[in-house]
């Protein structure tokens, strides 16, 4: 588990960018028989099989596909062949192992942190040498465990021009998918951070990031989670998308300020009588990894 608490990592967790130490990489979970194994068992349904382009400006490369009925082993070798990205959303709650995992990794955080977390997503992410996520955000909190392979993660602040506000509350409503327009001279004002197996990083909520493998295979655990202060701050900014369409220029403000919590009541009241409606498409399907020849598409995109 996480090697390096401190009183000073344990008061800033989830108020700060911070890296730590692990030992998850030793586990057998993570060898390409346990790897096979989690694709075999995993929901084909739930599984989400990406390709991309290689400039990193060019976040609208990023293309959907499937997994068809390739067996575990054909997908781990199509991710060692090719150039994709399988990320495996909620792993923990259709394997008992990784529901096992999940609650070992928050019992040691609540232990460490004293921090109630709840809408826990521990994801598996398995990579192709040379892919990457574009810019984007996530609306809970995200903390990534290296488990194999190297990856440099840019972590951006939460502010214009990284994230306009308008575009922060877009993306909480849900008008908007989470990766956005990304500009290379933003990298100057980021922090890089190199992974390798035993490093895990997390970051501030809502900050923007990107993410780059190394030459070799990589595989991650992702994991999402809130706080009641996280869930408290969406809703102040979903509050504020509300408001902005309705012609304000909203600003947030942290609980338990009296205009944070009359947002998080708006934002509860809007929800509940669903009067805000959500615009984001589901990407097409446009390959399936059955019937692609290994490597084409790494050399198609």
């Amino acid at each position: 588990m996480i090697l390096d608490w401190t009183r000073e990592k344990a008061r800033g967790f989830t108020r700060q960018n911070l890296a730590f130490q692990h030992d998850l990489h030793t586990r057998p979970l993570f060898n390409d028989e346990g790897l096979a194994a989690l694709l075999d068992q995993y929901p084909r349904e739930a599984l989400g099989v990406f390709t991309m382009g290689h400039d990193p400006v060019d976040w609208q490369s990023w293309r959907r596909g499937t997994g068809g009925k390739l067996s575990g082993d054909r997908l781990l070798e199509a991710a060692k062949a090719g150039r994709i990205w399988l990320n495996l959303r909620h792993t923990n709650d259709y394997l008992p192992a990784y529901a096992a995992l999940e609650r070992e990794i928050f019992a040691d955080t609540a232990a460490q942190t004293r921090q109630r977390t709840f809408k826990r997503d521990l994801g598996m992410l398995i990579s192709s040498a040379n892919a990457q996520v574009f810019y984007h955000l996530d609306v809970p909190l995200v903390s990534l465990w290296q488990l194999r392979g190297q990856k440099r993660v840019w972590v951006y602040p939460v502010e214009a021009p990284y994230v306009p506000a308008e575009q922060l509350e877009r993306i909480v409503l849900k008008e908007t998918a989470e990766q956005f327009a990304y500009e290379p001279r933003w990298d100057a004002g980021a922090q890089a951070h190199d992974l390798s197996p035993g490093k895990m990083v997390t970051w501030v909520q809502n900050a923007p990031h990107r993410i780059e493998n190394g030459p070799m295979l990589n595989v991650s655990l992702s994991i999402e989670f809130m706080t009641p202060a996280a869930l408290m701050r969406a809703n102040v900014l979903y509050a504020n998308g509300v408001l902005r369409k309705a012609g304000m220029n909203p600003r947030v403000q942290a609980v338990p300020h009296p205009a944070a919590l009359a947002k998080v009541a708006l934002a509860r009241g809007v929800k509940a009588a669903g009067l805000s409606k959500t615009f984001v498409k589901t990407l097409p399907v446009t390959f399936d990894l059955e019937r692609e020849t290994p490597g084409v598409l790494s050399a198609a995109a």
